[in-house]
């Protein structure tokens, strides 16, 4: 059977090249925010291209917050990719003046600007799969097309009571000093790469995502 996936078009950027990929590894596409197909697809991928305020400001005007808030009380699997994935933690520094902007908060932690000689990190980095990954399957040796300013430079647990207590999986790369290049946890996972621009190693991770769904 073949994986319903809808890829969110909430004003992200060019979110084709993510189209196109999840179509090369299987599954059946469509780009919308209509809230009866997100809540349909096996899958929600949701894109980030630019910078965290604006792609907040978007997720907020299609309602995405609650898109997503609906999919994973239910058990079905989201992916966010590059600031997709930073969305997904309780805020960011870019941009703000003494503070943070909020995220939506499903995982712990602030965005910041990454501690490096040479920002934006742009280019291939190899990835520290975590153990046991099933999106890194067959891929933990490979590199994977990085493009950005801000990451998350740590990770902790919620208190108990969190959809994010389950275990989650923490893989890592660097730029200067350590980040979060990806988190599995449960039906939510996310990359701060774009698989979608990462080749063949690109293609196998979400194939393996797809797989899941």
């Amino acid at each position: 059977m073949v994986a319903r996936v809808v890829v969110l078009d909430y004003g992200s950027g060019n979110v084709r090249s993510a189209v196109r990929m999840l179509e090369r590894v299987g599954a059946s596409v469509e780009l919308s925010a209509d809230h009866r197909l997100v809540q349909q697809a096996d899958g929600l991928f949701v894109p980030g291209v630019g910078n965290f305020h604006a792609c907040m400001r978007g997720l907020l005007a299609v309602g995405g917050s609650r898109l997503i808030d609906v999919r994973l009380s239910g058990g079905r699997p989201v992916m966010g990719v590059c600031v997709g994935m930073q969305v997904l933690f309780d805020g960011s520094t870019e941009l703000s003046v003494g503070g943070q902007e909020r995220g939506l908060a499903e995982w712990p932690g602030v965005v910041e600007r990454l501690v490096a000689p040479v920002v934006p990190h742009m280019g291939w980095s190899t990835v520290k799969a975590a153990e046991g990954s099933r999106l890194f399957a067959g891929v933990e040796d490979e590199r994977f097309y990085f493009v950005h300013s801000y990451a998350a430079l740590g990770w902790e647990l919620k208190p108990e009571g969190s959809m994010a207590v389950m275990t989650p999986k923490v893989s890592w790369s660097e730029h200067g000093s350590p980040f979060v290049a990806a988190v599995e946890n449960g039906p939510l996972v996310a990359t701060q790469f774009h698989p979608e621009k990462s080749g063949d190693a690109g293609a196998q991770l979400l194939e393996n995502w797809v797989a899941t769904l």
